[in-house]
C-alpha cells in the first residue's frame, strides 16, 4: 500500500512539473526575435540589427525594427503593422484564416535578414539615380562614402532601402520601389 502512495506521489509530481506553464509571451519570447550584427553607420563597426514580432494577434501584431549603433545609440526604428502587411498579401496569398496569418508573419520574422537585404555597398560608383530615388543628393553621397545599405518590404510590391548619411548623421531612405 505504501508503494502504491509513493508512486501516486511521484506520478502526481511529475505531471505537476510536466503541466506547469509560463504564459506564452514568456516562453516564446525568443523566438520571436532576430538580430543581425553588421556595419552600418560606420564601415569598421558592427552595428546591431533588431526584429522583434510583437503581439499574439493578426490583428495587433507588429514587426518593430531598429538599429543600433555599437556604442548604444540607437539610430533607426520601423514599426510595420501586422494589418498593413497582410492587406498588402491578401489578393496573391490565402490569408483568410487566423492560422494562415500567423504563419505569415512568423515568415516575415524569419526573413527579415536574409543576406539579400544586406546591401553592401548601397550605392555603387556606376549606379545612377531613378524616378524611385528621393534624395539625389544622398545618393550621391553614398557613392562617395561607400557605405552599406539594407531594404526591407512593406508590402508585395513595396520595398524601403535604408543607409546612414554620413553627413546629415542619420538612416535615410536612398530608393522607394514600387508603391
Amino acid at each position: 500500500m505504501k508503494s502504491v502512495y509513493s508512486s501516486l506521489l511521484i506520478l502526481g509530481l511529475f505531471l505537476t512539473a510536466c503541466n506547469s506553464s509560463e504564459p506564452a509571451h514568456l516562453k516564446d519570447a525568443a523566438s520571436h526575435t532576430r538580430t543581425a550584427l553588421r556595419s552600418f553607420s560606420d564601415t569598421t563597426k558592427l552595428d546591431t540589427f533588431k526584429i522583434v514580432l510583437n503581439g499574439d494577434q493578426p490583428k495587433n501584431m507588429e514587426l518593430v525594427f531598429t538599429i543600433t549603433t555599437q556604442a548604444g545609440q540607437q539610430v533607426y526604428a520601423k514599426t510595420l503593422k501586422a494589418t498593413a502587411l497582410l492587406d498588402n498579401y491578401k489578393e496573391s496569398l490565402d490569408l483568410g484564416k487566423k492560422k494562415e496569418q500567423l504563419q505569415f508573419m512568423r515568415e516575415e520574422l524569419s526573413l527579415f535578414f536574409d543576406e539579400e537585404n544586406f546591401i553592401e555597398p548601397a550605392v555603387t560608383e556606376t549606379e545612377k539615380p531613378d524616378n524611385n530615388t528621393p534624395d539625389k543628393n544622398f545618393f550621391e553621397e553614398l557613392k562617395k562614402t561607400g557605405v552599406n545599405g539594407f531594404k526591407y518590404r512593406l508590402g508585395k510590391e513595396s520595398k524601403v532601402y535604408i543607409a546612414w548619411s554620413e553627413q546629415e548623421k542619420k538612416v535615410k531612405n536612398y530608393y522607394e520601389c514600387c508603391k
